[in-house]
């Protein structure tokens, strides 16, 4: 499965010949300059919740590409009165067939707020199960014993999870994490892009080293193959 970053929490994959967008924070991001917003294509966008540094680019990419807009209902509802034509409500437990696949909504522990101010409903972290493969994206959360319902969900072949502490979990809890979910390939997000969460990306790597797990941290417009 293809795996590109645009930075911060924002990234997309490839399944079935669908692109899919997660949490567009790319133009404000000082450090994706390099990434052109213009040139990315989306069949969906996932959204885990509705702070600024996740939904920033969300109305510009979903009107210019027509992609679908998934997340919770308050968030896709907010979108719609944007503009935004195709979305797709969801909620925590909820699960649904896409064309590329089956998508469970799961918990995060967080906040969830829109650039308006209105309540933007509960944080979504998202398991995906498709024939291409299947992986976790956690959102923004903290460690929760919630994660250990992971495995019942799906075998995973990678996850994707936030590193960068304050407002998330950091680096050790990620380690538990992985292990709650059972699932060694880790791909770390929300990490280094504002002052409350730089991190040492080589101390980083070598704590889950340390922990039986391959934390794979791509260079922002790069893609990979997990």
């Amino acid at each position: 499965m293809k795996f590109t970053y645009y930075g911060h929490s924002s990234f997309a994959v490839e399944i079935k010949g669908k692109k899919i967008v997660f949490d567009p924070f790319i133009s404000h991001n000082e450090l994706a300059k390099q990434v052109d917003i213009n040139t990315i294509e989306a069949d969906y966008i996932f959204v885990s919740h509705g702070h600024d540094d996740h939904v920033a680019d969300l109305i510009t990419l979903a009107k210019r590409t027509g992609a679908t807009v998934v997340g919770s209902f308050e968030v896709v509802v907010w979108a719609s009165k944007q503009g935004v034509e195709k979305i797709h409500p969801m909620n925590t437990g909820g699960k649904w067939n896409f064309d590329f696949g089956a998508v469970k909504c799961v918990v995060a522990h967080h906040s969830s707020s829109l650039p308006d101010g209105s309540y933007g409903g509960n944080p979504l972290g998202f398991v995906f199960i498709t024939e291409e493969g299947n992986f976790y994206y956690a959102g923004d959360t903290a460690l929760t014993f919630d994660m250990e319902l992971i495995p019942r969900y799906a075998s995973l072949n990678f996850a994707i999870l936030p590193i960068g502490d304050n407002f998330t979990m950091g680096i050790e809890d990620a380690t538990i994490a992985a292990e709650f979910i059972q699932c060694q390939q880790i791909i770390g997000v929300h990490y280094d892009t504002f002052g409350f969460i730089k991190i040492d990306q080589e101390a980083a790597k070598t704590a889950f080293s340390k922990a039986g797990l391959n934390l794979l941290l791509p260079a922002i417009g790069s893609s990979i193959e997990v």
